[in-house]
């Protein structure tokens, strides 16, 4: 089993939902944690509970590749080396393609596919040092079709088959690459407000501990795409 303490992570879209969840399970581990988003206020909400001694919060926007640059060297000049990224940062909109708003498309093209490529290459050397590890948090959208999904499909589907390229390319370099690929989790996703409604959902902590799993997994052994869904969604 790998040792994760003293470790350090960066998690984008970090402030709340699964990359929240998934924050909590590595601080448990001791590991350090840097979270970022583009919204100051859930940034210290979340650097609060996580606990500002393991975690900071750090403004960044993964359309821009130069925020994500400034995001990796703030991580390094606190922490010193970079050895988990899970690029978890995504929007969604749904609609008929043929009403689907060019914006939108466009929004969700640069956030959830750019988005994960911006995080790797900056955090590319740092992963290359440390013979880290790259997680992308895509979703059952990106092997599964649905109506009013053309946008978000296309998006997932991207992010699947990036995240299995730059599996076979990282290999040699000592750098593990996964994708997870969520189904319905409880999340503020898409202006969704969590309640007891949602306890059919996979759960934020539920993705913490798929991660924490895969960090302490045997380096010989890499489960590069995980499927993870709802046990009964028929209780919904």
């Amino acid at each position: 089993m790998e040792a994760l303490n003293g470790k350090v992570a960066y998690i984008t879209g970090g402030s709340k939902g699964i990359g929240l969840g998934v924050a909590k399970e590595l601080v448990k581990q001791g590991m350090h944690v840097a979270v970022s988003g583009r919204g100051s206020a859930d940034l210290d909400n979340a650097v609060a509970e996580l606990g500002a001694e393991n975690a900071m919060g750090i403004i960044s926007d993964v359309t821009r590749l130069e925020d994500e640059q400034s995001a990796v060297e703030q991580i390094i000049k606190r922490w010193g080396h970079l050895d988990v990224v899970v690029a978890n940062a995504g929007v969604g909109h749904f609609a008929p393609i043929d009403t689907l708003k060019t914006e939108a498309w466009h929004q969700m093209i640069n956030t959830n596919l750019n988005g994960v490529y911006h995080t790797l290459m900056a955090s590319m050397d740092a992963l290359k040092a440390s013979k880290g590890y790259y997680i992308t948090i895509a979703s059952l959208a990106g092997t599964n079709f649905f109506a009013q999904g053309a946008g978000y499909n296309a998006t997932k589907f991207g992010v699947v088959g990036f995240t299995q390229a730059a599996m076979l390319d990282l290999r040699p370099h000592g750098i593990k690459v996964s994708t997870i690929m969520p189904g319905s989790v409880s999340t503020h996703f898409n202006n969704h407000s969590p309640s007891s409604k949602d306890a059919w959902k996979i759960q934020p902590e539920d993705i913490g501990h798929l991660v924490r799993d895969l960090l302490q997994m045997h380096p010989r052994t890499l489960p590069s795409k995980i499927e993870v869904r709802p046990t009964r969604p028929d209780l919904k």
